[in-house]
């Protein structure tokens, strides 16, 4: 070879060693130093899967299973991997769907938040399993397309859907508002306990990269596993509900409207909260036919998911005697021996209220016993014109500070969502409702005996008789005691004690009363022999049809273990149907079972449609 044959061969040499060089150094630095490199990589090599974790748990205070989960897969679709020339007809026969629901699941607003032609999203939720197992051998031949592990919610008891809640997919707002705690398609609570403590039971999500090839099949995971998370679990909470005493309440409202509440005092632990018409908690578990039962409950014109235990708010009828003999008490303007004449009504100039015809009135105790309206239209109008008539709404601050301080007018702070306050008129309500002429206590006195203006819910009646179980005191009703396996605490507003600003004292004769009631007044048919029973009950008058049955009580008398109230609307008198209940629910809690005795009452309070009655 010649010298010029010779270095025009060295040149040539040399350029490609030095083009070798800057590749090979090119390469080095997209593999080590360029994050975008690595970007790419991720976003076509290597694909992001959420792990959800298992949903916490959900447990009656004897520890029965209340709220567990069950393994379901949705299909999943992540759009702008899907193959163009796909075989949608086929596609169709292998899940079991048409053409036309195929479009209907893959076309999305791609304005909406929740979706994304780049972010994967539920194409089929809860996949049954003879599909899953059909297709997932299969699906390797349609790019896009993934099955993906979720849990869904089951009930073992068919009970306590009110309380228990359900779940449901989050809304566009949700996600923009979670600031990334929650995704397109992922599930959230919507009422009941599912929604009160969504925080706790939802755990938190984990995460796994997974290698794919050109087709989109997994070929194994992104550096080994070193990238992916794990998720968490949620918690499980033990409620403070027993759960067989919710399944009897719900039998004994069965074909009624109303609610019934029970506390135990002690604590202010909801033992059962019972909404009538009620429905199967499975019925919503997030399954292909959830729409249409959906649609059902909701058109249903009994209104099943209006929960009447927190929600409705009723005049309470005599009940609400007892509160107006502990305030007139408190304040000194009655004692407990103290007679009041009654003849049959209470008379005011030349108007008159009825009252129904009983044994003289010798004390407090024997009024409450015989429910005299007289007797407590003169110490409500006492306690209204404490500071003279013409001061009555003076009085009737007074009045509603005590109120207040019984838990009324306010919402109680159940952690439930929709609780509502009732309703306890003031100065200004009547000053509106009464524009055009002057107010004095016998114009508003009807408060006085749970009538007028006044409303209370369910929950805040079985809270009063909790008060008087206490003899002054009470617990914030709440329905979840701790969480399982856990020491987080719940809200330590749940064990702070509330007492109320009348002596324990002027309580004696009220509960002395309350046990004449059902020993030999108006509730002597609903007694429960061999336990201690102190009860009220209450006819709530109603303008546009029968009056309502409504009852209160608590037992044993001493140191009482269960305080209940039962609302049943248009059954009449409180001695008829409210009394009756409410006295099963205390007697199943107490003993376990019903009397021998008792049980044609029982029979009679089950199989009454009082629905049908006119």
């Amino acid at each position: 070879m010649s010298k010029e044959g010779s270095g025009h061969y060295l040149v040539v040499s040399a350029v490609f060693i030095l083009a070798s060089v800057i590749l090979l150094g090119k390469v080095g630095y997209l593999q080590l130093f360029d994050d975008s490199f690595k970007d790419r990589s991720k976003t076509y090599a290597i694909e992001k899967q959420w792990i959800y974790p298992s949903r916490g748990l959900i447990y009656d205070r004897n520890e029965h299973l209340l709220v567990h989960n069950e393994g379901s897969f949705d299909l999943m679709v992540t759009y702008h991997q899907i193959d163009p020339q796909m075989d949608t007809a086929a596609f169709c026969r292998l899940l079991g769907i048409d053409n036309q629901t195929y479009e209907a699941n893959i076309q999305k607003d791609w304005t909406d938040v929740r979706y994304s032609k780049h972010v994967p999203f539920a194409f089929l939720s809860k996949v049954s399993p003879e599909i899953f197992s059909r297709a997932r051998e299969l699906l390797f031949e349609y790019p896009g397309f993934f099955f993906q592990n979720r849990n869904v919610r089951a009930y073992p008891y068919p009970v306590g859907a009110h309380v228990m809640g359900y779940l449901g997919e989050v809304s566009r707002e949700q996600v923009e508002q979670s600031e990334g705690t929650y995704l397109p398609g992922d599930y959230i609570g919507l009422s009941g306990l599912e929604a009160a403590y969504e925080s706790p039971l939802k755990g938190e999500r984990g995460m796994k990269y997974l290698l794919k090839d050109n087709v989109g099949r997994v070929v194994g995971s992104y550096l080994d596993g070193q990238q992916d998370r794990e998720p968490v679990s949620g918690k499980d909470i033990l409620a403070t509900l027993d759960i067989d005493l919710t399944a009897y309440a719900e039998l004994l409202l069965k074909n009624k409207r109303g609610s019934i509440v029970a506390i135990e005092p002690s604590t202010g632990e909801i033992l059962a909260m019972v909404s009538s018409p009620y429905y199967d908690p499975n019925l919503l578990t997030i399954n292909q036919g959830r729409g249409k039962a959906f649609l059902q409950l909701d058109q249903d014109s009994l209104k099943p998911f209006f929960d009447r235990s927190i929600m409705a708010k009723y005049p309470p009828g005599s009940i609400f005697k007892t509160i107006v003999g502990l305030i007139a008490l408190q304040e000194g303007l009655t004692y407990p021996r103290r007679k009041i004449p009654c003849t049959g009504a209470y008379y005011y100039k030349d108007e008159s209220w009825g009252c129904h015809h009983h044994w003289p009135n010798a004390n407090i105790q024997a009024a409450l016993t015989v429910s005299c309206n007289t007797y407590f239209f003169t110490l409500t109008r006492e306690i209204l014109d404490k500071y003279g008539p013409a001061n009555v709404k003076l009085g009737l601050d007074n009045f509603n500070t005590y109120l207040s301080a019984f838990g009324l007018g306010h919402p109680l702070g159940l952690e439930m969502k929709g609780e509502k306050g009732g309703f306890t008129p003031d100065p200004a309500y009547y000053d509106r409702l009464y524009k055009n002429r002057k107010w004095y206590s016998p114009t508003i006195m009807n408060i006085g005996v749970g009538q007028g203006e006044l409303q209370l819910t369910t929950l805040q009646m079985a809270n009063l008789a909790a008060i008087i179980a206490n003899r002054g005191y009470y617990y914030i009703p709440h329905l979840v005691r701790k969480y399982l396996h856990d020491t987080t605490l719940i809200d330590p507003q749940y064990s702070q004690k509330i007492v109320v600003p009348v002596d324990s004292k002027h309580f004696e004769p009220i509960v002395a009363g309350l046990e004449q009631v059902m020993q030999y007044g108006t509730a002597h048919a609903s007694n429960i022999p061999g336990i201690p029973f102190c009860g009220k009950t209450g006819t709530s008058q109603n303008p546009h049809g029968k009056d309502h049955s409504v009852f209160f009580g608590f037992a044993p008398r001493n140191n009482p273990r269960i305080a209940i109230a039962v609302y049943i609307e248009n059954a009449g008198w409180g001695g008829d149907f409210a009394a009756p209940i409410g006295s099963l629910v205390v007697e199943k809690y107490l003993r376990g079972q019903i009397s021998l005795e008792r049980l044609a009452l029982e029979e009679r309070m089950i199989s009454t449609n009082v629905n049908a009655m006119p």
